[in-house]
């Protein structure tokens, strides 16, 4: 299922005007007119989700599949790659699959609750994927993984996982501080769903069922909704 949904995300965004593949969505400003109709009516936007419309309760779902662009899907993709793979097979395939979507829509009502009055829509399946990385690092806490890191010039370093997902949520709870609440990343969702991966493969697993992995690349960092 992880290379399934992976594709699902991929062709969507392909079709859509965030890819500007598509030459029904125009060019220029037609183009970016379509693509903001678009995050608008698939997102998730928090003050329209509490309005009670039936179209909006749909959009924590929806938003998962939709992608603003290709540095934002690739990244999501990545992470996807390395981490659901490995994941699925511990959890099976209906279980993992349930799992991927219900802890990314309750990332992103979780975003959405804790900036009800917002207007800006929320797309991405960062919530979902922050959510298999919670899994994984409680799963497969000794696996190595391999870090990219820009102040030692991109040099390829392995290290385990307990050391760089913890180090990754601690990134996104140091920028969730600084965020404002215009367009950007939704780094509250990222938590949510890392914590919310972490709890489910504790209650789900318990600590006597974990299981060491074999080495597994990683990049370090992760592109946002």
């Amino acid at each position: 299922m992880t290379y399934a949904l992976m594709t699902l995300c991929c062709v969507i965004f392909l079709i859509g005007p965030a890819s500007g593949l598509n030459p029904s969505y125009g060019t220029g400003d037609a183009l970016l007119a379509a693509q903001r109709a678009y995050f608008r009516h698939w997102g998730v936007v928090p003050v329209e989700l509490f309005e009670g419309s039936p179209r909006a309760a749909l959009t924590p779902a929806t938003a998962l599949f939709v992608h603003g662009s290709w540095v934002h899907l690739l990244g999501n993709m990545l992470f996807f790659y390395v981490f659901g793979v490995m994941t699925e097979e511990r959890m099976g395939r209906l279980q993992f699959t349930l799992f991927y979507l219900g802890c990314g829509c309750l990332a992103l009502l979780g975003y959405a609750c804790a900036n009800s009055g917002s207007g800006q829509s929320l797309v991405g399946a960062s919530g979902a994927i922050s959510a298999v990385l919670g899994a994984f690092l409680f799963l497969f806490p000794r696996a190595r993984v391999t870090s990219l890191l820009p102040f030692l010039f991109f040099l390829p370093l392995r290290f385990p996982a307990w050391l760089v997902l913890p180090f990754w949520a601690a990134l996104q709870w140091l920028a969730a501080g600084r965020a404002s609440h215009g367009p950007g990343v939704a780094y509250l969702a990222h938590l949510i769903g890392f914590a919310l991966g972490l709890l489910f493969a504790w209650a789900r697993f318990g600590p006597a069922t974990r299981v060491k992995a074999a080495p597994a690349p990683a990049p370090e960092g992760e592109n946002q909704p």
